[in-house]
Parts: C-alpha cells; sequence; structure tokens
C-alpha cells in the first residue's frame, strides 16, 4: 500500500485515539485550550524561525556559498507550521520537533556535507582545448 494513503489513514485515527485519552485525563475544556495554544505558539515559533533562516541564507549568499541547508531548513520549517496549524497532538509534536534548529539539525545535518562533496565532483573536471579544423575540400559528408 502507497505510503501516502496509510498516512493518511493511520495519523487522523491516532490523533483520535490521542484526543480521547488526554481529554479523559485533563477534561474536554483543556484539550481544545491545548491544541489551541500550541497552534498559536507553533505560528509564532515558527516565523520567528523562518525569519532567522532567511537571514542565515542571505548571509551563506554573500559568503558566495550555495545555502543548501537554509533551503531545506525553510522547507521543513514551513511544514512544520502546517503540522502545528493541523489539530492533533501527533502533528504537534512532529511540527515541534522539526521548528527548533537542534532537532532540525539531527535530522538534516548531514545534508550539508552531501551537497559539498556532489560540488566537489562537480567541480573536479578536466580542462582542455579544441581547435575545428576545416577541409579545403568541398564535400560534405
Amino acid at each position: 500500500m502507497n505510503s501516502v494513503l496509510l498516512s493518511i489513514i493511520l495519523v487522523p485515527i491516532l490523533e483520535i485515539y490521542l484526543f480521547i485519552k488526554i481529554g479523559s485525563q485533563i477534561g474536554a475544556f483543556n484539550t481544545i485550550l491545548l491544541i489551541f495554544i500550541t497552534a498559536i505558539i507553533g505560528v509564532y515559533y515558527a516565523r520567528y524561525e523562518g525569519l532567522n533562516t532567511i537571514r542565515s541564507g542571505f548571509t551563506q549568499i554573500l559568503k558566495n556559498q550555495t545555502p543548501a541547508y537554509e533551503i531545506v531548513s525553510g522547507a521543513a520549517i514551513a511544514f512544520a507550521a502546517v503540522l502545528l496549524i493541523l489539530p492533533g497532538f501527533a502533528t504537534d509534536f512532529l511540527g515541534f520537533l522539526l521548528i527548533f534548529p537542534f532537532t532540525r539539525k539531527l535530522i538534516f545535518g548531514n545534508l550539508k556535507n552531501k551537497f559539498e562533496t556532489q560540488k566537489y565532483k562537480k567541480d573536479n573536471l578536466i580542462d582542455g582545448e579544441y581547435e575545428d579544423i576545416e577541409d579545403n575540400d568541398d564535400r560534405k559528408i
């Protein structure tokens, strides 16, 4: 079965299960309040981290370096903001994991090393010269 289809089915089931379990412990009103609080805090923190990532990307560009980590980090922050807006505790947990810089570096940290290795392989070219030699014959092949 396709993993996207499986996640579309399993994520809401997990969220409903967590709503029931947490709601029975802390109450329905507190559960709803907690969902709104995590969404609001998450979106504001995502905005803050997004601006930091843009600033870091511009710094990398000014240093004449490719901001590969910053691009992936920005996409992860945008995805985390979507996860935090969606109601649920599992999506909020995953969203907060993607928003915090420490865990984001753990997840995407080796991307910079891979990109630099590929850049080195791409720059490892052999330079040469060529010269077109014209035939004096009017024959065409």
